[in-house]
């Protein structure tokens, strides 16, 4: 009967534990453990390659936010970004938004660059002084394959002859 007891006892605990593990892991995967409230803003880049719903967003390397949703833009085919960042974290109007890479080849995340103005973005605002991402596997190829841009050297001076009046 003791041994019966027991067994139910480390069930139950053991239960109770991969339902926490289970809850922990639906709420960071949902981004709800980024930090209380949240805004969201929007940014326009001409390329979004690699960056996903999910990923995260840092101001000096420091997560803020996260990723919510990628979408084009049909009026000029170009990706729209919105993002959360936490209620504490208040972005200037002249901030600059990036995709950056951790690594060499590592994940794509949304960097954002304070500006210095005294007015800060509202809720849904647009931010549209961004920098997209840098398509790797084309410089790669360009370089490959000898299309990359050569510097052409400056011209040679030649001696300028003065015209008879």
């Amino acid at each position: 009967m003791k041994q019966s007891r027991l067994e139910l006892i480390v069930g139950v605990f053991v239960l109770a534990g991969l339902a926490a593990v289970a809850y922990l892991a639906l709420r960071i995967g949902a981004g709800a453990l980024v930090g209380g409230d949240t805004y969201t803003l929007k940014a326009r880049f001409s390329n979004s390659g690699g960056l996903n719903p999910g990923s995260n967003v840092l101001i000096a390397g420091v997560p803020v936010g996260r990723v919510d949703l990628i979408t084009l833009n049909p009026a000029d085919y170009s990706a729209l970004v919105e993002f959360s960042l936490r209620e504490d974290v208040k972005l200037p109007v002249d901030s600059i938004a990036s995709i950056k890479t951790s690594g060499l080849i590592g994940d794509k995340f949304l960097a954002l660059s304070p500006g210095g103005e005294e007015a800060v973005l509202p809720p849904g605002a647009l931010i549209n002084d961004t920098e997209s991402t840098v398509d790797i596997e084309s410089l790669i190829s360009r370089f490959a394959f000898g299309n990359v841009d050569q510097k052409t050297p400056p011209p040679t001076e030649t001696p300028v002859t003065e015209t008879a009046k």
